[in-house]
Order: structure tokens, then C-alpha cells, then sequence
């Protein structure tokens, strides 16, 4: 039986011309234990598992409108902004936007349930697409991921896509940007690597616990650099696989005891096995990036001062109270629990000033926690001997954040594109 179709019009009363759109807020994640180097370059697929926090995609997050239309004459792709030139041709796009549509079905008024777009139209509409990162943009703080969560969820959306297994849309996300897989749920997340299909359908994300499982967890990001970094991970990682021994050794050896440890600590809500697996891992990834030919130098001094310091700490405390992390970039992800972020927070800013009268923090109520703590006089004393001489602007801003859900569908208020022009309307600030 063939199925009643209605087309909704715009201004020009023309059933073809109207604009089909939807809008998604997607979270950055930020790895425990991390993914380096690609089992397969063309599936996006990695030489390890990885698991990782997702953060609260209302303090960082990639916000993407994707709209379809007969109207529209070919795809477009406009970031933070700026359209990117034969965006139609790029072959992570096209796979997010083709495998997307492939799970397309019928889209249906929400009042009415009348069809407004059947599954087998969608492959005549192009689509255009905006989306825009709230936090930098390729320094290290895995604004991919957040991105291409958020492009294959709106997409999803959009399509109206239906799964025909649990975690499909994820190895979606995945071919767009590995560690995206990650950011399509919320909480506590791994990748599992897969490898056992060609189809690579098994290297999927799955949620260890939800972002309620463990609600004390907090993270507090001091974003040390906001540049692009000098060596991007897609090219990092070719290095790393081609030139260093050490990687291979860590990818099989080691890395799946890390996992299991990682995941029991997040069930168990450890953070002393939490902290002290993560920080080993984060320094053992950077020490890959040591031994790649030529070598990879993500961190930077100060970096390793914020190392030395969280060390301090902890030392001081006689338990792990903060946990480092690095991506592929300079830029510290302090992970820690609620009762001591305030005092994690005061003793970071004791030692990375800000500007007078700038904002530096991102959460206004626990900066001002933060400027009425006192610290510990002798935490002061030992940390002072790491060297550290608190220096203005070597943090530029500092974020606080929690763990968060994953993507959020949001209203049509929220749309980055025209709904009449069907053009990009974000215009950076």
C-alpha cells in the first residue's frame, strides 16, 4: 500500500522548496586510555581499544544544524563559520552523510504523522551543513570528536535513521573522526577495537555507566595553548605506526590490561586505581610520541609543570586527589572528585594566574569558590619547590566541567542554518 505524502511549504509556496532541518549539541570526550595509531587507514579503525569520560557538552561541545532540501543544488559544509571548499568531495563527510542516509526512514510531521519526507527521497535531497566548536578548534582538546558526534547525530535526526544494531550510528561517527564513536554516548565509554569483521561494523563504542553512575567526578581543563597544534593526530599516528616499536609493544602488551583496570575502576568508582592508570597512560602515550621518528612533542613546559605540581599534590595529600591527562596538545585535563576541586582549582590558579579583570574561569560560581579558598600553607611550600614561578597567561582560560550525557537534540531556535535560505547564519564572536 503506497503511503500518503504531504510537502510543507516556505515563502515561495513551492512543495520543494522547503527546508528540512535539525540541531544537536554533542560533548567532547576526553581518553583514560588512549587510542594512537589506525589498524585500517581507510575504516578509521584502531590498533587498540581506548575508553574515555565524556564531558558536559553544556560547558564544550560542537553545536550542528544539518538541513536537506530540493532546493539545494549540492552539499555544503560550513565550520565555525567559514565554508569549506568542496566539502561534498571529502571523504570523511561524504561517509558520515551517505552511511547516515542509509539507515534513513520516513520523516513525519509531529503533529499531523503524516509523511513529509519517504526513506527511499532522501537520496535526491543534498544536504547543507553548519556546525561550530564552543571550545578551541584542533588543539588537542578532541574537538573532532565532538564534531562529528554531533554531524552524524543530526544527520540521524534529520534522517529520521533507524540502527539495525546497537552502536551502528557510532561507527558512523568513527569514520569522521576515531575518537567521535566515543562522543555519540554519554558517561563512561569505550571503543572496542574490533577487528574481527571486514566491515570493521565491530570496532563500536559502547557506555561502561551512564554520566549518573559516578556523579562526584569532576574535570577542570587548563587550556595552555589554543593554537593549532603543529602535528595533527591523523599524522602523528602514521608516524607513530610506521617508526616506533614501542607503540606496537603497548597496543598489544599493555594497553588491554589498562582497559579492564580503567573500566573496573569506573564501575567500582575508584578513583585511586582511576587516577594512577590514567596519568601512567597519558605518559606512557606522550613517551610514544618520544620514540616516533622523528619524534612528536605535544607537551610543552608547561605541561610538565602541571605534571610536577599534580604530583606534589597528591604526594602532599597522601592519596591520588587529581589525575592529569594529554591529548595529542599542551593543554591539561585535571580529572578529580567534587570534595577537592576547589581546592585543586585554587592551587592552579596559585600557580597559573590570570590577567587582572579577564575571565579565566568558565563556571562563575566555582570561581568564586575558588578566589575564597585559602590554600594550605605547607602545599604551597612544596609545590613552590617544583620550580613552578606562577607566570600571567601561561593558562589561557580554565574550564570546569562535569560528566555529561551525549548528544542533545535541540530546538529549532538553535539552528546554525536559514531556514528560508538554507545558508549558514553562525557568525564567530
Amino acid at each position: 500500500m503506497s503511503s500518503t505524502k504531504r510537502k510543507f511549504t516556505d515563502s515561495n509556496d513551492d512543495g520543494q522548496q522547503t527546508i528540512h532541518l535539525e540541531t544537536v549539541r554533542a560533548p567532547t570526550n576526553i581518553a583514560c586510555i588512549k587510542y594512537w595509531g589506525k589498524a585500517s587507514i581507510p575504516l578509521n579503525t584502531p590498533i587498540n581499544s581506548s575508553n574515555s569520560i565524556t564531558l558536559d557538552s553544556s560547558d564544550l561541545c560542537a553545536i550542528t544544524t544539518a538541513s536537506a532540501s530540493h532546493k539545494f543544488t549540492k552539499d555544503r559544509l560550513w565550520l565555525n563559520g567559514i565554508e569549506v571548499p568542496d566539502a561534498s568531495q571529502s571523504k570523511r563527510f561524504r561517509a558520515c552523510v551517505d552511511e547516515t542516509r542509509r539507515l534513513a526512514s520516513d520523516r513525519k510531521d509531529p503533529l499531523t504523522g503524516e509523511i513529509t519526507v519517504t526513506k527511499d527521497e532522501w537520496t535526491t535531497l543534498h544536504v547543507h551543513v553548519s556546525s561550530y566548536n564552543t571550545f578551541p578548534t584542533a588543539a588537542g582538546l578532541a574537538s573532532s570528536a565532538a564534531g562529528y558526534a554531533a554531524l552524524v547525530a543530526a544527520l540521524a535526526h534529520l534522517f529520521c535513521a533507524e540502527e539495525t544494531f546497537p552502536g551502528e550510528l557510532s561507527t558512523i561517527a568513527r569514520q569522521g573522526s576515531g575518537s567521535a564513536c566515543r562522543s555519540m554516548y554519554g558517561g563512561f565509554v569505550a571503543w572496542r577495537m574490533g577487528g574481527e569483521r571486514d566491515d570493521a561494523k565491530d570496532s563500536l563504542a559502547e557506555q561502561v555507566a551512564d554520566e549518573g553512575h559516578w556523579p562526584e567526578i569532576r574535570a577542570l581543563i587548563l587550556v595552555v595553548s589554543d593554537e593549532k597544534k603543529d602535528t595533527s593526530s591523523t599524522t602523528g599516528m602514521s608516524t607513530s605506526v610506521a617508526t616506533s616499536d614501542y607503540l606496537a609493544h603497548r597496543a598489544k602488551v599493555i594497553v588491554p590490561e589498562r582497559v579492564k583496570i580503567c573500566e573496573k575502576a569506573f564501575l567500582e568508582r575508584d578513583f585511586e586505581a582511576f587516577g594512577k592508570v590514567t596519568m601512567r597512560d597519558s605518559n606512557q602515550f606522550h613517551s610514544t610520541c618520544l620514540d616516533t621518528y622523528p619524534p612528536i612533542f605535544y607537551m610543552n613546559d608547561i605541561s610538565k609543570s602541571v605534571i610536577s605540581i599534580v604530583h606534589v599534590y597528591n604526594d602532599w595529600a597522601g592519596e591520588i586527589r587529581a589525575a592529569y591527562t594529554f591529548d595529542a596538545g599542551p593543554n591539561a585535563v585535571l580529572y578529580t572528585l567534587e570534595k577537592y576541586s576547589v581546592e585543586l582549582g585554587a592551587l592552579m590558579i596559585r600557580f597559573y594566574p590570570s590577567v587582572v579583570g579577564k575571565k579565566y574561569v568558565s563556571n562563575d560560581v566555582f570561581a568564586a569558590e575558588v578566589a575564597k579558598f585559602e590554600l594550605d600553607a605547607g602545599l604551597v611550600k612544596v609545590a613552590e619547590k617544583t620550580g613552578r614561578i606562577p607566570t600571567v597567561n601561561d593558562v589561557k582560560y580554565m574550564y570546569f566541567t562535569r560528566s555529561g550525557p551525549g548528544p542533545v537534540k535541540l530546538g529549532p531556535e538553535m539552528a546554525n542554518i536559514d531556514s528560508k535560505t538554507g545558508l549558514n547564519t553562525y557568525i564567530p564572536s
